[in-house]
């Protein structure tokens, strides 16, 4: 993600995101003895002990409902909190567009058993791995954790939320996608602008950002190599978002449509002044 321009850095105005309420850690007994509830029928789900079908399609149905609400209040503190999204806001306020609060939605966007299967697959790839080296290579399945429509808006999806921090990158990677269609009118059915915007999203969002924070820990005598580390989670994320297109026909072609506009879309780091995280 890069730096919100400011007025002391000659950028547009950034306004003052709200500082969050204290929380709230006192536990009741009443808080106690849920989760307890809580966790056993977890438990019962994970090791399918003591569990009917019945009751894993309502645990299921259960957790589907607190995903969501849990995305939804996710989806508030961010908007009111966090400097970026409150910045992308503005952005594309100044652009002449609006992001009403009833177009950023949370919804669950894999079932349960398509989720399941990736990652045991995954795992079983993985078991056959002996070379260390190529273990830490291999990389899990990318979630699909978003998206961005010019006619729904902006959906996240709530099974894949973590934490208040992962769905603020997540959502400031969409409202990129928001802006870009508000200043470059994005044709979303050519491959190369929809690379362009992934390119973009994926740098400026900070889902790439522990490659900066590994700067930060070892030094300069690093930062080439965390530089193109920063760039390879880019491509890879921006490659796989292509492949999903229609219009791509194999991951040769996306990575080719991915290369040939990579550097001129990495470049563009607006309205941000440069990558900072």
């Amino acid at each position: 993600m890069s730096a919100p321009s400011t007025p002391e850095n000659g950028g547009s105005n950034m306004p003052t995101p709200t500082t969050p309420p204290p929380e709230n850690n006192t536990i009741t007994l009443d808080d106690a003895k849920g989760t307890f509830s809580s966790w056993t029928q977890t438990l019962k789900y994970k090791t399918g002990l003591g569990i009917t079908p019945e009751e894993k399609k309502q645990y299921e149905a259960e957790q589907r409902i607190s995903q969501c609400r849990k995305c939804e209040e996710y989806v508030n503190f961010n908007l009111r909190y966090s400097p970026t999204v409150v910045f992308m806001l503005q952005q594309i306020e100044n652009l002449g567009g609006h992001v009403p609060r009833s177009q950023v939605k949370c919804h669950i966007c894999d079932d349960v058993e398509s989720v399941k299967l990736a990652q045991q697959k995954y795992q079983e790839e993985l078991s056959k791995i002996k070379d260390p080296k190529q273990r830490l290579q291999t990389k899990p399945p990318l979630l699909k954790t978003g998206g961005y429509s010019t006619n729904q808006g902006i959906r996240i999806c709530a099974e894949h939320v973590k934490d208040k921090l992962q769905l603020g990158d997540t959502l400031s990677h969409e409202l990129i996608h928001w802006y870009d269609n508000t200043r470059f009118k994005v044709d979303f059915m050519n491959l190369k602008h929809h690379a362009c915007t992934e390119i973009r999203a994926s740098s400026l969002s900070g889902e790439c950002a522990i490659m900066t924070e590994f700067s930060r820990r070892l030094g300069n005598n690093v930062s080439m190599r965390v530089a193109k580390g920063h760039q390879s989670c880019v491509k890879r994320r921006a490659v796989l978002s292509v492949m999903g297109h229609p219009a791509c026909k194999s991951q040769e072609q996306a990575e080719q449509v991915v290369s040939e506009v990579f550097r001129s879309c990495f470049n563009d780091t607006r309205p941000f002044e440069r990558i900072y995280r």
